[in-house]
């Protein structure tokens, strides 16, 4: 594959340029008027936010790992009845944002006389809200191992937990280290959720920084060690993927027939472990909106005009953050000078800024060029959300051999014709996903809009901040039943999209014709 592709290098450059200038606007205002020391400041409170963060982390990346490997491995690997059903549901919790969970667990927990409030809720509340990006990501490797693999199992007495943890997680390794990735950054930024149940995190202590105590320099100090944890946990995946790295050319995909059966009480356990994240995630904000039905007040007119509002943000950052992350993974592949590579790596770590900081980035920079308020919305989506449109192809790349770009390098294309004719077609499949990852991100964002939004440009997410702000959680029911309703179409969509997902073989199997080689015979040395 030719090294030198100039007008590749000079686009790299300038896309991770402009993604990286609101991360360096916040430097330059944490390291202004004081020492980075001091302003960060180590004291108790400090601490405890550090601790939370830290906590958090663990528990909650504990939680989706439990959550979204088990149910990935049971749907995608065993045969028992509502199977397909049970799989596509998983992806519903996608719907419910963290802070709309847990203000209706709150509310039905005064109505009931509980107090739900404390880490431990948090815990609950964050894992089922970020357990699908875990479940996405290893349910599709999991419907991707070769039938050569589980024919060598069979003869060999191995069974479907004996297959699991000795042929099918450590192939799965890298799609389980992405979606911990992804759901930490989620944790990471969470403010919503923690704020309602009492958890000091770093984020909470951003936003006491900024709004109580007026010190935005401050806030941007604290948003270094936000990131430098964040960073630590990308590392990590990524040390983990390097480790793990094989390539699939097994074509022959696994179909249905071939999967584990359960019977009796093993299908019953199935269904039931397969079900309850799911249930509990959408059941618990449609029993809130029952009992408070009588609450809303949003005219009819007023809320058409939230929602095409949010809509229109959400497919706009969609579209652009999928092509520009599509392009970074592919570019970060093809070029192989390492500060290159990690200028991609770094520009993609967008994600693990807060939101409100992220804006503050944005306006400074925005203000120096005359961008208009929206356009640094979409900005700062695109930027936000770059690690959630990477996540699959880079996992997905893993699986196609650099021979078939070597190749079409071979017989005369360029990097846009390689990437038209060979990439395009094979990543089809988690540029749809990707797609509809963000646009359900966008559509739950509440940070990055409130700070950026022009005047008299509110959301569904606004809107429900406003009306918990003020403490009047019941008139924000027209506001979140839409924020459900937009993300379960996005969610079934993507239910429709992880099923034809797997029920395809690899067209890069093609390559191998009668001479394949399973993807354990293929280990890449680290």
């Amino acid at each position: 594959m030719l090294q030198r592709r100039p007008s590749l290098t000079v686009l790299v450059l300038a896309v991770a340029g402009l993604a990286l200038a609101p991360v360096l606007m916040v430097v330059l205002l944490a390291l202004r008027d004081q020492g980075i020391v001091e302003g960060i400041g180590i004291g108790v409170i400090n601490t405890r936010q550090l601790r939370g963060t830290i906590g958090l982390l663990a528990t909650v990346g504990l939680g989706v790992t439990l959550l979204g490997v088990t149910t990935g491995w049971i749907t995608a690997c065993c045969r028992f009845p509502g199977r397909r059903l049970l799989r596509s549901v998983q992806l519903l919790p996608l719907a419910t944002p963290a802070y709309l969970l847990a203000a209706t667990l709150v509310d039905l927990g005064s109505i009931q006389g509980w107090r739900v409030y404390g880490f431990a809720w948090g815990v609950v509340v964050l894992s089922l809200a970020n357990y699908p990006y875990v479940f996405l990501l290893t349910t599709d490797s999991f419907s991707r191992l070769g039938q050569r693999q589980l024919e060598a199992c069979r003869t060999l007495g191995l069974g479907p937990w004996g297959s699991f943890f000795r042929v099918a997680l450590p192939l799965t390794l890298p799609a389980v280290g992405a979606g911990i990735a992804l759901s930490g950054m989620e944790v990471v930024n969470e403010l919503g959720a923690v704020e309602l149940l009492g958890i000091p995190t770093l984020s909470y202590g951003i936003l006491q920084r900024w709004q109580e105590q007026g010190n935005p320099t401050s806030a941007a100090q604290m948003a270094l060690v936000t990131l430098a944890v964040v960073a630590g946990l990308i590392a990590l995946e990524r040390w983990l993927r390097r480790r793990s790295r094989r390539w699939a050319l097994d074509g022959r995909g696994r179909n249905t027939s071939s999967a584990w059966p359960l019977t009796g009480w093993r299908a019953a356990a199935a269904q039931s472990v397969c079900a309850l994240p799911p249930v509990l995630s959408l059941g618990v904000p449609l029993l809130w909106m029952s009992r408070r039905w009588q609450g809303m007040v949003e005219a009819p007119h007023e809320l058409l005009t939230l929602t095409l509002n949010s809509l229109i943000l959400a497919a706009v950052a969609a579209a652009l953050t999928v092509a520009v992350a599509l392009f970074l993974a592919v570019a970060r592949r093809w070029i192989q000078q390492p500060l290159l590579q990690r200028l991609v790596f770094v520009a993609s770590m967008g994600y693990a800024i807060p939101g409100t900081v992220l804006a503050l980035g944005l306006l400074v920079l925005g203000g120096s060029l005359g961008w208009t308020p929206l356009t640094l919305l979409v900005l700062g989506y695109t930027d936000r959300f770059m690690a959630v449109g990477r996540g699959g192809f880079d996992a997905a790349l893993e699986r196609i051999p650099p021979t078939m770009e070597e190749a079409a390098t071979s017989l005369g294309n360029n990097w846009w014709q390689t990437l038209r004719r060979i990439h395009l077609p094979l990543l089809a499949g988690p540029l749809r996903v990707g797609a509809l990852l963000v646009f359900v991100d966008t559509i739950k964002e509440l940070p990055l809009t409130f700070a950026l939004r022009p005047m008299n440009f509110d959301t569904l997410s606004v809107r429900v901040f406003q009306y918990a702000g003020d403490e009047r959680l019941n008139s924000a029911l027209g506001p979140a039943a839409l924020i459900l309703l937009l993300g379960l179409v996005a969610s079934f969509a993507m239910m429709r999209t992880t099923e034809t997902l797997a029920s395809q073989e690899q067209e890069a199997s093609e390559w191998g014709g009668d001479a394949k080689l399973s993807a354990a015979d293929l280990k890449v040395p680290s």
